[in-house]
């Protein structure tokens, strides 16, 4: 289906206003999945907010221009999926990891964070990055952890003062039998 000149530019309009707000960006061949394997993998992007689109390269590639992911032009080559990760930069990663152990023929190209194009090998790296609760969690127990101590330490001596104390009265009370 041949498209129009002001539905190319809605498209490029489209994603590129999606590549401005995104924190990072997969390029995944797609060549040799089912239309049902597709449509699980669109439900499965939009369950974890995750924006998938296939789009023409020389589209995408105008579409990156002036963001952060123009250094993905080289490796828009061949049938691409570009799963666009919205807040978390690992969400699409991790999207990208699991389906594609069901699905073998997903292949991943290129994937690019903060402006630099990172190989496909370091798809796993980027989807075990932890999720910003899990980061917030990590954070509060790094910053408990010393309040904690402190709390342990003043309270030290007091304890060992009640439990001498209770030694000595247990010492007379069989003093005294």
């Amino acid at each position: 289906m041949t498209l129009k000149l002001e539905d190319k530019k809605a498209i490029v309009a489209e994603v590129a206003e999606v590549a401005r707000n995104a924190t990072s960006v997969i390029a995944a061949e797609y060549s040799g999945l089912t239309v049902a394997q597709l449509t699980s993998l669109r439900k499965s992007a939009r369950e974890a907010g995750v924006y998938m689109r296939v789009i023409r390269n020389t589209l995408a590639s105008r579409a990156f221009e002036g963001t952060d992911f123009a250094c993905m032009q080289p490796a828009l080559v061949g049938p691409l999926v570009l799963a666009f990760s919205k807040e978390e930069p690992s969400a699409g990663a991790r999207l990208i990891r699991d389906f594609a152990k069901t699905a073998e023929k997903l292949k991943v190209k290129a994937l690019s964070i903060d402006g630099k194009l990172l190989p496909a090998s370091d798809l796993a790296a980027l989807a075990s990055l932890p999720t910003r609760n899990e980061a917030i969690a990590q954070l509060m127990s790094v910053m408990l952890a010393p309040v904690t101590k402190l709390v342990r330490t003043l309270q030290a001596p007091h304890s060992k003062l009640v439990r001498t104390v209770a030694a000595v009265r247990d010492q007379k009370q069989e003093a005294a039998n």
